[in-house]
């Protein structure tokens, strides 16, 4: 079986977290169908990231079977605001 692509991972996970911002990053030189994403939603207000990544787990549910590895960050709009403001150079 194929790996998903990342650009079917960023749509799925834009599309069922209603994310802001998301990023994937394809890693082939760890292995093939290893992926970083990095995902900024509203839903994940309130959330520990445990609860955070299960949800980005069930976003993906169809393409985990295809994924060798999957590392996740997640932020609400909140704190990727903060983040960014906090390393600003400007």
């Amino acid at each position: 079986m194929e790996p998903p692509t990342a650009e079917e991972l960023r749509q799925r996970l834009q599309e069922k977290l209603q994310a802001e911002h998301v990023e994937v990053q394809d890693s082939p030189q760890l292995c093939r169908g290893s992926f970083r994403v990095f995902v900024v939603s509203g839903i994940f207000r309130g959330l520990k990231t445990l609860q955070r990544h299960r949800l980005v787990n069930e976003a993906l549910k169809e393409e985990l079977g295809r994924i060798h590895a999957l590392e996740q960050r997640t932020l609400t709009p909140e704190q990727w605001e903060e983040e960014r403001a906090h390393y600003s150079f400007a």
